[in-house]
Order: C-alpha cells, then sequence, then structure tokens
C-alpha cells in the first residue's frame, strides 16, 4: 500500500506491527512478523532514515513509531521534494537537448553535409513540398501537432493532398486529440478520408514531421517557429530512425471514425492522461496548452478538473497521488 511512497513492504508491516505493540524490541517484532531479527533490523534502520520512527526518550531507548497522520505528511512531502527535483533534471535534459538541436542545425546548414538540406522560410518550405508532391511514388506519413487547423493550412494542403491520393499514393496523418473538438478541423479530416486517407489522432505528437516514400523526412528547425525553416535529411539511418517513431506512435493512435478507447482508460481519456503527464514534468498551463493543441482556458480547465479528481492542492501532490492511483507510473 505505502510502495509508491517509498516504503517497502517488509517496512511496512513492521512500522504497522510498531503502532499496534509499541515499545516492543526487535526480538518480539521478529516473533509476531514470522522475520528473522536481521529483517527487522534493517526494516528499522531504513524506516529510521525515512523519519517514521524514532529514538524513544524512555529509559528503555527503544525506537517508536509517529503516527500515521506524520507518516503520511513526512512521506508527501519526500515525495515532492523527490518530484520537483527530477522536474529540474527534466528541465535541465530540454535545455541540453535545445542547445544540441541548436548546434546541430548550425551544422544543417553547412552546404557540404551530406543527405541534408536547409530550408529557410515558408515559401520555400512550400516550394519543396509541392514539388516533392510530383516524386512521391508510395507512401506519406505526417505528424501534424498544431491542434485545429488554420483556413491558410487546410487550403493549401488539400490540393496536394487530393491530387496524391489520386495518383494511389498512401496517406497516413497523425494529429493531436483536440481536432475531435474543432468542426472546421474534422471536416477537413472527414473529407481526406473519404477520398482515401488515413487518419488517426494522439494526445500528444513529438514533432512536426513529413517522410515521403521512406527515403526523405522534414522536421522544423523549430517547433514554435516555422519561418526559421526545416531539415530534409534523405537516404540515411535518420529516416529509418523517423520512420520507427511515426509507426510506434501509430499504432498507439485512436482512428478517427473508429471506436472510442476501450473501457480500461475509460477512467482517464486520453488527453487527460497527457494533460496529467506533462503537469507531473512541470508544464506551465500554457506550455500544456501548446503541447495539446488546444487554448489556454481549455487547459487550465482540465488541469483543475484533475487536480480536483485527485483531491489535490498542486502539481506537486497531483502527481504523488496519480502515481498511487495507477493513472502515472512509479518511476525507478
Amino acid at each position: 500500500m505505502l510502495e509508491p511512497l517509498g516504503v517497502d513492504a517488509t517496512c511496512e508491516l513492521v512500522y504497522r506491527e510498531m503502532l499496534t505493540h509499541p515499545g516492543e524490541g526487535v526480538a518480539a517484532l521478529a516473533q509476531r512478523l514470522g522475520l528473522s531479527r536481521e529483517d527487522v533490523g534493517i526494516a528499522l534502520d531504513q524506516l529510521s532514515s525515512l523519519a517514521l520512527v524514532r529514538q524513544s526518550y524512555e529509559p528503555s531507548g527503544r525506537q517508536r513509531p509517529v503516527s500515521p497522520e506524520v507518516a503520511m505528511r513526512i512521506l508527501l512531502e519526500r515525495q515532492s521534494a523527490e518530484l520537483e527535483a527530477h522536474q529540474h533534471r527534466l528541465a535541465l535534459s530540454r535545455a541540453a537537448a535545445t542547445q544540441l538541436i541548436a548546434e546541430a542545425s548550425e551544422a544543417m546548414a553547412d552546404p557540404q553535409q551530406v543527405g541534408v538540406e536547409l530550408l529557410v522560410g515558408i515559401d520555400r518550405i512550400r516550394e519543396w513540398l509541392s514539388q516533392l508532391a510530383t516524386e512521391i511514388q508510395g507512401e506519406v506519413l505526417t505528424f501534424a501537432p498544431d491542434g485545429a487547423q488554420t483556413q491558410d493550412n487546410m487550403d493549401a494542403s488539400r490540393p496536394l493532398n487530393l491530387g496524391l491520393l489520386q495518383r494511389g499514393v498512401r496517406l497516413r496523418t497523425i494529429y493531436l486529440e483536440s481536432i475531435r473538438s474543432d468542426a472546421p478541423t474534422l471536416d477537413h479530416v472527414r473529407s481526406l478520408i473519404r477520398s482515401g486517407a488515413e487518419v488517426r489522432t494522439a494526445p500528444l505528437l513529438p514533432t512536426r514531421m513529413i517522410i515521403a516514400d521512406r527515403r526523405l523526412a522534414m522536421l522544423p528547425v523549430d517547433d514554435h517557429d516555422s519561418g526559421r525553416g526545416a531539415v530534409v535529411f534523405s537516404e540515411s539511418p535518420t529516416v529509418q530512425a523517423l520512420h520507427a517513431l511515426f509507426e510506434s506512435v501509430w499504432e498507439r493512435a485512436r482512428v478517427v471514425g473508429g471506436a472510442p478507447p476501450s473501457s480500461k482508460d475509460a477512467d482517464l481519456a486520453p488527453q487527460d492522461a497527457a494533460a496529467l503527464k506533462l503537469l507531473a514534468e512541470g508544464h506551465t498551463v500554457e506550455s500544456i496548452a501548446k503541447r495539446l493543441g488546444v487554448s489556454p482556458r481549455t487547459a487550465r480547465r482540465i488541469t483543475t478538473s484533475l487536480q480536483d479528481r485527485l483531491g489535490a492542492r498542486g502539481r506537486f501532490e497531483a502527481g504523488v497521488k496519480a502515481v498511487r492511483r495507477g493513472w502515472l507510473p512509479m518511476r525507478d
């Protein structure tokens, strides 16, 4: 019961027995629980390190358990501190990854680099896509992480997509789950499906991406600013790895027009699960809104609802309680 809070089964048994029979020593505890004295001694050391038992001021000098209320407060505060430290490490990791991407982007601009092309500006990207549309033979795979699509984007992509479908090219696209709440985007998607496209949705997508015929892959230099350009990889292990990433997300994504999530997922909808994961990682409401493809107001409503359902007063407590409920995995 207390394992999600860092207390293993043996320690919990010893702690509970000490609450029931305060003042007993190692030998008596071992006899009652059917454990060796060594096991009880190890458990007492661990409980002491967690501040769940303290040295008694009585002449016996034996250890005594803190009250369950104090124990829960100690354990929750400890978990909150660990979550905060984990979020700090995530922030540092994201900063390091951002730096790496920036350095890689500069390298990609090197015209001498084989198999990499840098496209600068929206016009250049659209020209490249128009040219690509005439060359594609078999399949186009797309991550579309912007949520509701703008009318300009839909108008620009529609003739290209329909032209590909008419030539027998297979189109597979993954949008964010949030498009199901946007009527114009959903109408656009359904129109593509009627023409032969395959479309699924996922709560989160790692990046914007297009893969053509498993030989070319285009990714943005900056997910938040398309105007900075895009990078095209060709005939490389990078393309193979990106293709594997797409297939992995596709397998878990939900078909548009398909069945709703199974009953085992009904306790937490896919979008709520994604929001909870981001909340526990330390994302702000604005960041969660961007990642889910919804408005800040909607993101605030989702996160507030999650905290209310968990009975949590803040994101750290929400993370702890979500782990205990099984909505988030336990950290190693």
